[in-house]
């Protein structure tokens, strides 16, 4: 046997287990901003996170971050660092309602992730029962999901951040939630997320994980993290689910 077929084996049944993992799944648990859409594709993340670094400094709160945790990108550092400093306080609601408006503007811009409506759309039509799980606002789901006429897919199965900032992914708070209100078997689930904390939470709420990756470093980050299956479109996803009867 040469080596080339046996990478060629090798693929073949990592795609068959992939199948399988999909085939099984009665209950998707869909993160966000990723395997649905691109949230700040027109409204920078880096601005926002920006933004709220600025207001803080406007409170002479500039002490409560670090030098690298004022450089950040990423708004959800900023706002998990203040947290954890002065949690459960004044200043950590209004930094989230600030961050809050910040994601429902972003709403607009956002470009949906290929394949995603149609994914979505069809593991509904098939029998499956869907839910967000989100560290991103629920307001600002439900308002891109609306937009795209997709609220019927999930609502009111919509689960995301709160003000208990220590209940973000990687803790499987929201997932936790979405099972209990779906009454779902966590066997019998699936996650889908682009993140390492999307398969942490899933991880410690015993549900399955597929992670979706649409850029090579982003794939390294969940294989790195010890993701079994990725997918580089949704689109491989959606061959699997067309290609099944529907489920009662």
């Amino acid at each position: 046997m040469t080596s080339d077929t046996t990478q060629t084996d090798a693929v073949a049944a990592q795609m068959e287990k992939l199948r399988d993992t999909i085939v099984r799944a009665r209950f998707v648990l869909f993160d966000f901003d990723g395997p649905v859409c691109r949230l700040y594709a027109g409204h920078a993340a880096e601005k926002v996170a920006g933004g709220l670094v600025e207001w803080l400094e406007q409170q002479g709160m500039h002490g409560l971050l670090t030098p690298e945790e004022r450089e950040h990108p990423d708004p959800l550092v900023v706002l998990h660092a203040v947290d954890r400093r002065r949690p459960r306080s004044d200043l950590v609601a209004e930094l989230e309602a600030r961050f809050t408006e910040q994601e429902l503007k972003a709403v607009d811009t956002a470009w949906p992730t290929a394949y995603a409506d149609a994914l979505i759309r069809t593991w509904t039509a098939v029998g499956a029962r869907l839910a967000i799980t989100t560290n991103n606002s629920p307001r600002t789901a439900a308002r891109y999901l609306e937009s795209r006429d997709l609220a019927d897919c999930f609502v009111p199965h919509i689960y995301g951040r709160t003000r208990h900032l220590h209940h973000l992914k990687p803790d499987p708070n929201c997932l936790n939630r979405a099972l209990h209100a779906l009454g779902a078997d966590p066997s019998k689930a699936l996650m889908i997320g682009d993140a390492p904390s999307d398969l942490y939470a899933a991880e410690r709420a015993g549900v399955p994980f597929l992670g979706y990756a649409r850029n090579p470093d982003k794939e390294k980050l969940l294989r790195d993290a010890g993701a079994e299956h990725v997918v580089a479109s949704l689109e491989t996803v959606l061959e699997v689910l067309r290609a099944l009867p529907s489920r009662p």
